[in-house]
């Protein structure tokens, strides 16, 4: 009976230590699993090619570049078209990890705000109707100019016709600023040149041209939105960035979304202001 006792127990101790091995390894996995924490990335989808809706799903260079960085540092991404407006608020009480959506990053927003570092070379540009006498930005004092409200495009107008300009017309996104000019109750709309460029290609029937003006709109950076003092998550993003510089994936995503090659020196020498 002892000696019975003692061979049932060293084959329980030997079942044991089989068991154990087993569980260690789930555990590893399941913990692997855990660790890659789902990022909320909150955007305006009404950007393209920068962000746009497809039926349901969020498209475009900028979710496909948010996807990639967040792959690079290890994370999961959940995209969620919000609105413009909205994104700081979800920003602001900490519901959204990032914002994604064609953010210039300026001298106001980094008082409230951290950026990531620049991904994307921006401009200005007018949309007006083919043979309007519009030529310029100087052209647009005592013009009607449809812009989004919020942007850059609308700081622009300002600067040209007066902060509280009549002539300005404020609207929610530029879909609807560019749908003001086509049915004539605005002269010309200000937006980034992604935008104006892409509506204009991809419209022909509306017969609108593209005014391109560097002297009056300088050279706009976007960058990754986030709530201030969230420098952990930015500097992983930042690490991130410059990974899928080097590795090719920016290029990529880039070449599909507009045809050809990024300037990523002229994007890395940004990092260095």
């Amino acid at each position: 009976m002892k000696k019975m006792t003692v061979g049932f127990m060293l084959l329980c101790a030997f079942l044991l230590a089989l068991t154990g091995c087993g569980t260690k390894d789930n555990s590893k996995d399941s913990g692997d699993k855990a660790e890659k924490k789902t990022l909320r990335v909150v955007t305006d989808a009404a950007y393209a090619p920068m962000e746009f809706l497809d039926k349901d799903e969020v498209k475009g260079f900028d979710v496909d570049f948010a996807k990639a960085v967040a792959e690079a540092a290890g994370y999961d991404v959940k995209v969620d078209h919000v609105g413009w407006d909205p994104m700081f608020v979800e920003l602001d009480n900490k519901r959204a990890d990032m914002a994604v959506a064609a953010i210039t990053i300026d001298k106001d927003r980094k008082k409230t705000y951290d950026f990531t570092h620049p991904y994307y070379l921006s401009t200005l540009k007018i949309l007006v109707p083919k043979g309007s006498s519009i030529k310029s930005a100087a052209d647009l004092k005592g013009k009607k100019v449809a812009v989004q409200g919020g942007t850059t495009g609308n700081i622009a107008a300002e600067k040209l016709l007066g902060k509280n300009s009549e002539n300005i017309k404020k609207f929610e996104s530029n879909n609807l600023a560019i749908m003001e000019l086509t049915k004539g109750g605005a002269d010309a709309v200000v937006a980034d040149s992604a935008i104006v460029d892409e509506y204009a290609k991809n419209n022909p029937k509306d017969k609108l041209t593209v005014i391109e003006d560097n002297a009056a709109f300088g050279a706009e950076f976007y960058g990754i939105m986030l709530a201030k003092g969230n420098e952990d998550l930015q500097k992983e993003l930042n690490k991130a960035i410059n990974t899928i510089f080097e590795n090719g994936k920016y290029k990529e995503i880039y070449q599909k979304w507009f045809g050809i090659d990024p300037d990523i020196e002229l994007l890395k020498k940004q990092q260095e202001k």
